[in-house]
């Protein structure tokens, strides 16, 4: 890559796209952005044209010349790509609204990248993820495609074991770690070295280092008093099973939250759902508000409101390795990556999510030491899920869907799971190609 280089935004209608924009602007100096090519499809389309005459504000505002162009056609707009950013939501808010109030009507956590709503998720979005992966294969070859499209590791994993795509997945849930940790301890940020590993919402931090010094117990501890600055937006705040995690060494994500405390999780989303709406709605309503305000013909810069959503620094983090990729930057870097023996309980062809050196071949994982046992028993089952999940969107097998679900340790199992399986497939059919048979033979 040499020049100006072209970036390509799949799923450009998302309410994040003006934060890339700002963190492409604030990288002037670093990435020379000849085109900014936004994709999207009729469902979107509204929302992908206020973004794109913001976007055109925002680029004229910053005195930039990069050329802004806003196109249903995909395969145009990957030819010649530099970077690919995958942020689309098949389906649009009303499917994971829908995902979310299915899992709650027969006694699961309804959440959009685990359990039953995850699993959904990554059914409608593995086949198109897939589709685009062969497209840049022949318009893009040499592109890197940065996914952020959730849940984030399991389809990176899809990309790297399917598709010839050089890919690296994004999440913001060790930035907020990262950013949680330095404000718990009353550091820059730039003086923390945080090493974190294990799934995409299934990652622990390993090492904390402040000025050199290793730092971790100090921070677990902080963690276990209040961990309030540890959470993003969208996980409920409570205190952490003190008796299970202290003196473990280890620093648990967020969304372990729904795996050490299932229960207090469950009723607390149900309480919200009859209270506030499920995430979705919530999100939703949030949104329609977003869009007004980006519609506004004076706005030339991202909002502060935007930091109301639960994903707030993915667009961020995606210029962060966009830039470190370009130019060759040896920083360190929390991505989802394949494994090649790094966590050592793992596959080696799976994906993880892992701090890596970022250098213009890629990310190079880290070296990272033993799991204890049980967490080790944990990681396995957890990839195991999301391999057969992974099986059921590319093949449509039904017995695969069950085998991950079955695994999964926040989705009820028996008669119940096979309704619930059978009510998503059916609601979620228009999406679910790979399940039209199955649909046809057994639900219609």
């Amino acid at each position: 890559m040499q020049g100006k280089i072209k970036v390509v935004v799949i799923g450009a209608g998302s309410s994040y796209t003006p934060e890339l924009v700002d963190g492409l602007i604030a990288r002037r100096g670093e990435l020379s952005i000849g085109e900014l090519c936004l994709v999207d499809i009729d469902d979107g389309w509204h929302k992908a044209e206020i973004i794109a005459a913001l976007t055109r504000r925002m680029i004229e505002h910053a005195g930039l010349d990069t050329r802004v162009v806003l196109t249903r056609d995909r395969k145009a707009a990957l030819a010649g790509a530099d970077f690919v950013c995958s942020q689309f939501r098949v389906g649009l808010l009303e499917a994971r609204i829908r995902d979310e109030r299915i899992a709650l009507k027969y006694g699961m956590l309804g959440q959009e990248t685990n359990g039953l709503g995850g699993f959904t998720k990554a059914q409608r979005t593995i086949p198109v993820v897939l589709d685009i992966c062969h497209e840049m294969e022949q318009l893009c070859p040499d592109a890197w495609l940065l996914n952020f499209t959730n849940p984030s590791g399991i389809v990176t994993e899809a990309i790297l074991r399917h598709s010839k795509v050089k890919a690296v997945g994004l999440c913001n849930v060790p930035v907020l770690m990262q950013k949680g940790i330095a404000k718990a301890l009353q550091a820059e940020e730039k003086d923390v070295v945080l090493q974190v590993s294990g799934l995409n919402h299934f990652i622990f931090a390993r090492q904390v280092m402040l000025h050199g010094k290793d730092v971790l117990p100090e921070v677990l501890e902080l963690f276990l008093e209040d961990n309030e600055a540890f959470n993003p937006k969208n996980i409920p705040h409570a205190q952490w099973p003190r008796k299970l995690l202290e003196q473990r060494r280890q620093i648990p994500c967020p969304y372990h939250r729904y795996y050490f405390q299932a229960d207090d999780t469950y009723t607390h989303f149900v309480e919200e759902a009859e209270k506030e709406g499920t995430r979705g709605e919530v999100v939703k309503a949030l949104e329609t508000r977003l869009f007004e305000i980006y519609a506004n013909p004076s706005l030339y810069s991202k909002p502060v409101e935007l930091e109301g959503r639960g994903g707030q620094y993915y667009s961020d983090a995606a210029c962060d390795l966009m830039s470190a990729i370009y130019n060759d930057k040896h920083v360190l870097m929390h991505v989802n990556v394949r494994n090649n023996g790094t966590i050592a309980c793992l596959p080696d062809d799976c994906a993880i999510e892992t701090t890596s050196l970022i250098t213009r071949a890629g990310p190079l994982p880290l070296n990272v030491a033993r799991f204890d046992e049980d967490t080790e028993a944990m990681l396995v089952l957890m990839k195991a899920y999301e391999r057969f999940t992974i099986d059921a969107a590319v093949t449509g097998s039904y017995q695969s869907a069950l085998r991950a679900l079955n695994l999964n340790p926040l989705v009820k199992t028996g008669q119940v799971l096979e309704t619930a399986l059978d009510e998503t497939i059916r609601e979620n059919i228009r999406y679910l190609p790979q399940f039209k048979e199955y649909c046809a033979r057994h639900l219609m």
